[in-house]
């Protein structure tokens, strides 16, 4: 890219698994939004948006929240206690912050977490994934 400035954006990429989470709270909606929303905002980031689709009476919902530091978003199973979050965010933010309100919020008994580092300088090279598991919440 001779002549062009590079682009190198930086950003945590967390993914996360919890298991044995409150089948009733996973299959609230206006719950899981506002429990979505205090996340981002207990991350240092700034929402823009939140939209949540519930699939039916005591079904899973999935949703998603704007940021504009990038993105939130969950699908539940009520039915199986489980529930699999993205949190990925640029700048100060710490999405990690975020994934451990909702882990705490959906009263998880576990949880698997991954967490990457996105984007790299000239530097450094490409970024690097960090795995970590957690037995218990």
């Amino acid at each position: 890219m001779t002549g062009q400035r590079q682009f190198h954006p930086k950003g945590t990429h967390v993914l996360a698994d919890l298991y044995g989470a409150s089948p009733l709270l996973l299959a609230d909606a206006a719950f899981l939004k506002g429990a979505a929303s205090e996340a981002a905002e207990r991350a240092g980031a700034t929402l823009l948006a939140v939209h949540c689709h519930p699939f039916g009476p005591g079904q899973g919902v999935a949703g998603v929240v704007l940021l504009a530091e990038s993105h939130l978003t969950f699908h539940t199973w009520p039915e199986h206690g489980f529930a699999a979050l993205d949190a990925f965010m640029c700048g100060d933010c710490e999405p990690v912050l975020a994934i451990e309100y909702l882990n705490q919020a959906l009263q998880a008994q576990s949880r698997v977490l991954r967490v990457m580092e996105r984007g790299a300088d000239s530097a450094s090279g490409p970024a690097q994934e960090n795995t970590s598991a957690s037995v218990s919440a």
